[in-house]
């Protein structure tokens, strides 16, 4: 397992909690508006697992929460491992995906070793290969969010979205996909320099045109919103 990154405080990344953001290196997507160009390619100095234990117990006192994301974290065959010590020690624990494992997914979530899981829908499902910039298996998405849903934990699906590849048609195909579920959040494209395909390169959408598709979708989930 290579962690490659700690954020010490975060208020955003579980709800209602304090968390400590844990990154773990290397993805099997290559979405073109991802900020985290250097976890998914694997740049930066490795923290050791035992040391990252040491840090997490030694702010006890101050965070609530660890949030494990990446990259994504599905793809480390110690994955299991780590959430138990971590587990152990007495944190909530949230858990970023992209849906690819559901079998790990399953495993986790059937063992309790995560208190909170956010799914990210990359795009309808006819056009995940052409916005991941990889072969995806589908069924494997689709298992992934069955699993999610009928877990009992507290989760959340989550799309980014931008007008180069993701159309206001494409977000409501995606919320069609996923209807009925607890929690839908649509996340605007934010710039930066650590972009995938380059600063400058993506248009974020308009909040006008996002309230119309709010207004469309809402009902469909027993939380919407627009971030």
């Amino acid at each position: 397992m290579k962690i490659i990154g700690i954020e010490k405080t975060s208020l955003i990344d579980y709800p209602d909690k304090v968390a400590t953001v844990i990154f773990l290196a290397g993805c099997n997507f290559l979405c073109p508006y991802c900020h985290n160009s250097p976890i998914v390619e694997g740049v930066g100095e490795k923290i050791e697992e035992g040391e990252l234990i040491e840090f997490l117990n030694r702010r006890k006192k101050f965070i609530d929460a660890i949030c494990i994301t990446g990259g994504e974290p599905t793809l480390h065959k110690d994955l299991y491992d780590l959430l138990s010590r971590i587990k152990r020690n007495g944190f909530f624990i949230k858990l970023d995906t992209n849906g690819t494992k559901p079998t790990v997914i399953n495993n986790i979530l059937n063992d309790n070793l995560v208190d909170y899981i956010a799914m990210d829908i990359k795009a309808p499902f006819k056009k995940y290969d052409i916005v991941t910039g990889a072969k995806v298996n589908i069924d494997s998405i689709k298992q992934s969010i069955q699993v999610i849903k009928e877990s009992g934990v507290e989760y959340e699906f989550r799309t980014t979205v931008w007008k180069e590849l993701l159309y206001l048609e494409d977000i409501i195909a995606i919320a069609k996909e996923i209807k009925g579920s607890k929690k839908y959040f649509v996340q605007n494209f934010k710039d930066s320099e650590t972009v995938i395909v380059g600063k400058n390169k993506l248009t974020p959408y308009k909040n006008e045109e996002l309230n119309i598709i709010s207004d469309v979708i809402k009902k469909w989930f027993g939380e919407f919103r627009v971030r």
